[in-house]
């Protein structure tokens, strides 16, 4: 499905019956990351997985954290959905939780997978590789990775919305970064998955499923 918000084309799909969930997706991907869980989710839930911009079928489109969190917000209010859950992984956990911070009443609860508040929250390694990667071959979604979010870490105390941050214990995030995430958002569940690392427990919808299937009262 297509639809166009602040003034760009974006793709998503839409699966299920129920309060709305809406799936972000990282960097370089596109909402079939998700094509397992939507299917697990729907008997729940009315689930959007949605392509950022200038990612799988949605329009090209300049890059930015605050653009795609702009893109998000006008989502949620084209469609009329009345406060849904929020899942992001990385960049999407990143725009998940530059949401919940601009605009709160849009926002019933939030899932934050592997995000980062600066490009200094990656693990020191992934952090030189992907600035070296970005050097070479000056792709927009690695320049946006490696030159921000800047998220201000006071902004996260005015999250109020039931809230669980997950990570891989082999996490390219730093573990520090994770723990403050969750430390600084009032009631925030923690879950370290262990063995995991940035992605794998997300690829593997079934992992993912059990993760949040607690908080989510399924």
């Amino acid at each position: 499905m297509q639809i166009t918000v602040n003034r760009i084309q974006l793709y998503y799909q839409k699966r299920g019956r129920g309060p709305a969930i809406i799936l972000l997706h990282g960097n370089g991907e596109d909402h079939s990351l998700f094509d397992t869980l939507m299917w697990r989710l729907a008997p729940h839930f009315t689930v959007y997985a949605i392509d950022s911009r200038g990612h799988g079928q949605s329009a090209t489109a300049p890059l930015s954290y605050e653009l795609m969190t702009a893109d998000v917000s006008a989502f949620i209010n084209q469609l009329q959905l009345e406060q849904p859950t929020i899942l992001g992984f990385s960049d999407g956990g990143i725009v998940a939780l530059m949401l919940a911070i601009a605009h709160p009443e849009q926002v019933g609860r939030l899932i934050v997978a592997g995000a980062n508040l600066t490009p200094w929250g990656l693990r020191l390694p992934a952090n030189i590789g992907f600035y070296a990667a970005a050097l070479v071959s000056r792709d927009p979604k690695l320049r946006m990775m490696v030159n921000a979010p800047h998220i201000e870490p006071q902004a996260l105390t005015a999250i109020t919305v039931p809230t669980l941050v997950l990570a891989g214990s082999r996490d390219l995030i730093r573990p520090r970064e994770t723990r403050r995430i969750a430390a600084l958002i009032p009631g925030a569940q923690l879950q370290i998955l262990p063995g995991e690392n940035h992605s794998s427990y997300i690829r593997d919808n079934a992992k993912l499923y059990a993760a949040i299937a607690p908080f989510l009262g399924l």
